[in-house]
Parts: structure tokens; C-alpha cells; sequence
């Protein structure tokens, strides 16, 4: 099992699409092991994004990522990490493939939506930053039915 972080971010709350977004990576049968609605603070910002500190849109995306509420998520699956950035879809909601969340909702290069930890290590990091106090563990009936334990042993 993998762990990773899902941020639903300002336009995705303020479009009123939190409920929609979510619901495809539960439909995917990912596990939610984290959930709570808040306010990103500029030092969190600075923290999450630091390895864009010298980049030009920096400041812009900070401005954005703190400007509303936003939904972070710690979702957990098989290969959690590839399968959620599948299900997001290319970064700009342009480039996007019909089918993701970016390419069904996103058209801008700067409002995409989502953010989804890239690494395990980038996964590990983000959700410390962002639950800090742990998540939630708990047996999840569903992968019961999601998984076939002989064939996901053989890869």
C-alpha cells in the first residue's frame, strides 16, 4: 500500500466541485486514510513549494494556493501515487485527456484544480506538511473487493 497527498485547491472549492472530484478517486477504490477543509497558511505555502522559490509564477501560486480554502487529502491504494495522477490528468486543464479531472473541468494553466504528490518522497513530505498529526488507520472493507490478493502479490 501507498500513501499520497491530494490537495483540492481554491478553484476546485470555489467551483464547487470538491464532492465531484473526490468521488473519483473513491469510485477508483482508493482509500481515504486523511481528509479535512483548511486554510493554507503563507509559510505552509512556502514550505510545500519551496523548490519553486527561484521559478517566476512562485509568488503567483502561492498567492492562489492561500487565497481560499482548500481540501487536503491522504489517500491511500496500490500505487496510489500513479493511479491519482492519472485519474488528475496533464497539468494544464488545456493539454488534459477528456476523462480526468483536469480534462473534464480545467482549461487554465494556472487554476488545475488538484495537486497530487509526484514520489513516495515527495508523498512523505506532503503529508507531513499537511497532517501533521498523523491520519487515520483503519481496515478498509472495500479492497476486499478491489484487489485480488494472488494477483497483486505477483507483481
Amino acid at each position: 500500500m501507498e500513501r499520497t497527498l491530494i490537495l483540492l485547491k481554491p478553484d476546485a472549492v470555489q467551483r464547487g466541485l470538491v464532492g465531484e472530484v473526490l468521488s473519483r478517486f473513491e469510485k477508483k477504490g482508493l482509500k481515504i486514510a486523511g481528509m479535512k477543509l483548511m486554510q493554507i497558511t503563507p509559510e505552509l505555502a512556502a514550505k510545500h513549494y519551496e523548490q519553486h522559490k527561484e521559478r517566476p509564477f512562485y509568488q503567483g501560486l502561492v498567492n492562489f494556493m492561500t487565497s481560499s480554502p482548500v481540501v487536503a487529502l491522504a489517500l491511500e491504494g496500490i500505487g496510489a501515487i500513479a493511479v491519482c495522477r492519472k485519474i488528475m490528468g496533464a497539468t494544464f486543464g488545456s493539454d488534459a485527456e477528456a476523462g480526468t479531472i483536469r480534462g473534464d473541468f480545467g482549461v487554465s494553466r494556472s487554476y488545475n484544480l488538484v495537486h497530487g504528490s509526484d514520489s513516495p518522497e515527495a508523498a512523505a513530505r506532503e503529508l507531513e506538511l499537511f497532517f501533521p498529526e498523523g491520519t487515520v488507520e483503519y481496515e478498509y472493507a472495500a479492497f476486499n473487493w478491489i484487489y485480488d490478493p494472488v494477483e497483486e502479490l505477483k507483481k
